[in-house]
C-alpha cells in the first residue's frame, strides 16, 4: 500500500497548477489531504501489527510456560 500512496503523490506533484482551475486546485488539495491521511493510516496499522506480533509472542510463551 505504502508504495501506491508514494506513487500517487509522486504524480499528483507533478501537476502543472498554475494551469488548474479553482476548482481542480480544490480537488487537488483533497486528493492530497487524502493521501496523506491514508499514509499516516498505513503508519499507524504497521505499528499495530508490531504490537499484535509482540502480543502473540507473550501469549504463546505464557501458555508454554503454564504447561499447556
Amino acid at each position: 500500500m505504502a508504495d501506491t500512496i508514494a506513487e500517487t503523490v509522486d504524480l499528483l506533484y507533478t501537476i502543472d497548477q498554475e494551469n488548474l482551475t479553482p476548482d481542480q486546485l480544490i480537488a487537488l488539495g483533497a486528493a492530497l489531504a487524502s493521501l496523506a491521511q491514508a499514509e499516516r493510516l498505513d503508519q499507524i496499522n504497521e505499528r499495530l501489527r508490531g504490537i499484535h506480533q509482540v502480543l502473540n509472542t507473550w501469549a504463546l510463551k505464557a501458555t508454554t510456560a503454564d504447561g499447556r
